[in-house]
């Protein structure tokens, strides 16, 4: 094989956030020949400890491959971090996050690259921030519309012209998991679930009154008998989603096309909210939209 060889490894990629580190071995043709997950993140890893990590992980990768470049995304160049990436403040070209790399010392004259990370402000807000999905957004391609990357803090990402133009934070996976354990709402909820709770949360998420008004409805409706304890944490989850589905849209562009990011019960839970609220979306893997953006954020470093 040769480096001009598609089916040579091109890039040891790394998407390391704050619970999960997940690792590629990507060919030049962006397929993923080997691939790894841990629960080692950066949460998870002592002081100074980085470098073992990573090695303890990738170390084969790194021997077999010493001319590769290692590229990393995610809460690893946070402050709590291996190296504090810094913060680009859109509108951001998409191809600008390969020429601000944070650098980290991996040893024997070798570095690891991090992608930097977002950050934006709406007029009259409080500022935003984002690491990870600034690279699924780059590898969605999408030129002009929103992206959409669901989880513990949900990214609603503005794309025009291929710039990154703002983005808004929803904490919507924070806010589930503090109902559903820490409060007398996740103390009705019952197993297995019954998911035809999902929808009527949706339809809960219309009414007045804000959000921690209609969450109370959760243990009104199952005292009053018109919500089975089985259908609590579906309601939950789809009264949360369909708040941030509605705010979202009422912040984006009228009529942007919706690129969504996400796989399994995130997909569905999402896709079923956008077409209740009257919108499509294209649905795109997680980790393809990162091995092929931290691909084209390499490529972008070296133009």
């Amino acid at each position: 094989m040769t480096a001009a060889d598609p089916d040579s490894p091109a890039l040891i990629a790394l998407d390391w956030g704050t619970s999960r580190l997940r690792a590629y071995l990507v060919a030049g043709s962006g397929d993923v020949r080997e691939r790894l997950s841990a629960d080692d993140g950066i949460a998870a890893v002592p002081a100074g400890g980085f470098p073992a990590t990573l090695r303890r992980h990738v170390g084969p990768w790194l021997d077999r491959f010493p001319a590769v470049p290692v590229v990393m995304a995610g809460m690893v160049g946070s402050r709590n971090g291996w190296v504090e990436a810094p913060y680009l403040e859109c509108p951001v070209e998409i191809d600008d996050l390969g020429r601000s790399f944070a650098r980290a010392d991996l040893g024997g004259g070798r570095e690891a690259l991090i992608v930097p990370g977002l950050t934006c402000r709406r007029p009259g807000g409080a500022p935003d921030v984002m690491r990870g999905e600034e690279t699924k957004i780059a590898g969605a391609g999408v030129r002009d519309g929103v992206v959409l990357t669901p989880g513990t803090h949900s990214k609603w990402a503005e794309v025009a012209q291929g710039r990154i133009t703002g983005f808004s934070t929803f904490m919507t996976g924070d806010v589930y998991a503090a109902l559903k354990d820490h409060t007398i709402l996740g103390m009705l909820a019952q197993e297995p679930p019954d998911e035809t709770g999902f929808a009527r949360g949706l339809a809960a998420a219309r009414g007045a009154g804000g959000l921690t008004h209609l969450a109370f409805s959760a243990r009104t409706l199952v005292l009053m008998g018109d919500l089975a304890p089985v259908q609590v944490g579906p309601y939950l989850s789809g009264l949360l989603i369909g708040v941030e589905i509605d705010q979202g849209l009422a912040m984006a562009s009228p009529g942007a096309e919706i690129t969504l990011v996400a796989e399994g019960v995130f997909a569905a839970s999402y896709a079923a909210a956008l077409a209740d609220r009257g919108r499509t979306c294209r649905v795109l893997d997680p980790e393809a939209v990162i091995v092929a953006g931290l691909l084209r954020i390499l490529d972008a470093s070296h133009r």
